[in-house]
């Protein structure tokens, strides 16, 4: 099968931080295995963290943390997906990635894909929507419930891939004032696209504009910059309110300064179930039944901002290179094998 590897951590300066490859394919699946042929797969921040962390050990390595496909085979245990179903999942890190033509994952973790999205513009939601999912309702478990509160939920970096999707969830599933942040002008316009009542400009004085808002603001949800931010995380965080995080801070903030509101802190990481078999694993096939639903009825949009063409090294490149920079919007999508 074809794919895209990573031999060396490189920087994506350099034409051999990924290269195309040809490798065997997959074992035939087992377990609750499906074996799925990959047709789009997007580009996360995870692809690049992993590709620096370390060099792999004698064999090319597999990245991708989002696909969507169908399914060529099933093993014996599998019950959700029959073969010639179409697909959509995030994959598990601890197993080789989507980039490649077949790829094998646990049914647990994969949802059907929306009917009425192409397989690009589905390929750009799972991770993204299992993490903003998880973070809201699992970490922070706030209420689904539409009925209009007086409080809020503030998501940083809402116009990011996560935040996107955050910030349409927060919308669509509570009567919270969904309040995000972005720094441009069309990170701004992205944010309210996508469902946000106010954006404010994290570059400036954050805590100073979420006062003048004039509502408290019970949940937090940090998608990036925790250290940067933090400080006026602290002074916005209502007494016993709670906050999420999904970044890697190099140096551990004061959490003591949460301490006087008894605030509580979470991290969320979508990679945790299938890493650790946890018993609800299985959660992840079902907020994705979900996400898919709502996606054909039209109260998700996808969060697709760039289609960056064929499967190959040179376009993944550019997509690793974009995700480095931190001013990508939405998500960045590849599609197909060249010659497929």
């Amino acid at each position: 099968m074809r794919a895209v590897a990573y031999l060396k951590s490189l920087p994506t300066s350099d034409p051999d931080c990924l290269q195309d490859v040809t490798l065997p394919d997959p074992a035939p699946p087992s377990g609750r295995d499906l074996l799925v042929e990959v047709r789009a797969i997007s580009v996360n921040p995870v692809d690049a963290k992993v590709r620096m962390r370390a060099d792999p050990v004698g064999t090319p390595t597999l990245l991708g943390y989002d696909a969507a496909g169908v399914v060529r085979a099933v093993g014996p245990q599998a019950t959700l997906f029959r073969p010639g179903d179409a697909v959509f999942y995030a994959g598990d890190i601890t197993r080789p990635g989507t980039n490649a033509e077949l790829h094998l994952v646990d049914e647990r973790i994969v949802g059907p894909k929306p009917r009425k999205l192409s397989f690009a513009e589905a390929a750009a939601v799972p991770l993204t929507a299992i993490t903003a999912w998880e973070a809201l309702f699992d970490r922070l478990r706030i209420k689904r419930d539409t009925t209009p509160r007086d409080e809020a939920v503030l998501i940083i970096g809402g116009a990011g891939g996560v935040g996107s999707i955050a910030v349409q969830l927060a919308r669509q599933l509570t009567g919270l004032r969904v309040v995000a942040t972005a720094s441009r002008p069309e990170t701004m316009d992205w944010a309210r696209e996508m469902g946000a009542h106010d954006v404010l400009d994290h570059s400036g004085n954050l805590a100073a504009q979420a006062k003048a808002l004039g509502v408290p603001v019970g949940f937090i949800f940090v998608t990036t910059h925790t250290e940067a931010h933090w400080p006026a995380i602290c002074e916005i965080i209502a007494p016993q309110g709670a906050i999420c995080l999904i970044d890697d801070p190099t140096t551990s903030p004061d959490f003591r300064m949460l301490k006087l509101k008894a605030a509580s802190l979470h991290w969320e990481l979508m990679f945790t179930r299938s890493r650790f078999r946890t018993p609800d694993m299985q959660a992840q096939h079902d907020l994705l039944v979900e996400v898919s639903r709502m996606l054909d009825e039209g109260r998700l949009r996808t969060t697709l901002a760039e289609h960056l063409g064929p499967i190959n090294a040179a376009n993944l490149r550019r997509g690793h290179a974009a995700v480095e920079s931190g001013t990508a919007r939405g998500k960045m999508v590849l599609e197909g094998f060249p010659g497929a």
